[in-house]
């Protein structure tokens, strides 16, 4: 199995750095473009293995984690935009075994479904977004269901990933919360498996990528 993880620095003196900061339509069509034979499409970004996420970075702007199943090329950014550099995480995965303590950090959509019987007496919209203990909840599940134990679990809102998609003008929003903690290993190979797929919605868009690192506590 081969995975990257890539860490760009957008330099915010960027007209096209700023905006991808601020559109995740836009920042999902850059960073497809730098894979070959690049489409939108999300059978292209699921067979190329592409998740990202954005995070404050230390100069007041932001930095982009790209994880992909294929190298990118960072030459295909455009002039200016930032720098980059790209790591394998074949070591990562595998290191990974049962037992194994480990950090972790995603952002993901937390969502219900209600059921329509559920939405016509609340008036509850097709997709509720999840908060506070519910959207907690929500991720222990899918922690539990990728290979992981939760052993501490901390979580804020963040911005709700936003675009256009330039194909037909439908407006993209997907709400979006940090989790963050420690868990441990139960399952390495579910684990390996749910780390290259991603976990949730708005996949395509900045949420589901699962980061993971040895927590130095592990005895």
């Amino acid at each position: 199995m081969s995975l990257w993880l890539t860490r760009i620095i957008p330099d915010q003196r960027s007209r096209e750095a700023r905006r991808d900061g601020t559109n995740a339509v836009d920042l999902h069509h850059r960073l497809m473009a730098l894979f070959p034979d690049h489409t939108v499409e999300t059978a292209a970004r699921r067979n190329l293995g592409v998740l990202f996420r954005t995070e404050p970075a230390a100069d007041g702007g932001h930095q982009i984690l790209l994880q992909s199943g294929v190298q990118p090329d960072l030459t295909r950014l455009p002039p200016g935009y930032g720098r980059g550099a790209t790591k394998s995480l074949a070591p990562l995965l595998a290191a990974m075994r049962e037992g194994l303590a480990v950090r972790y950090r995603i952002a993901a959509n937390p969502i219900r479904k209600p059921g329509r019987t559920t939405r016509e007496l609340y008036s509850l919209s097709a997709v509720v977004p999840l908060r506070g203990a519910a959207a907690d909840d929500w991720w222990t599940r899918q922690a539990d269901g990728a290979g992981l134990e939760l052993t501490a679990l901390r979580s804020e809102p963040l911005d709700a990933a936003r675009g256009t998609r330039r194909s037909d003008q439908h407006h993209i929003k997907h709400d979006r919360v940090l989790f963050e903690g420690t868990a441990r290993i139960t399952d390495p190979e579910l684990l390996r498996t749910r780390l290259t797929a991603g976990i949730g919605k708005g996949k395509a868009y900045g949420c589901g990528l699962l980061s993971l690192a040895p927590h130095r506590n592990d005895v």
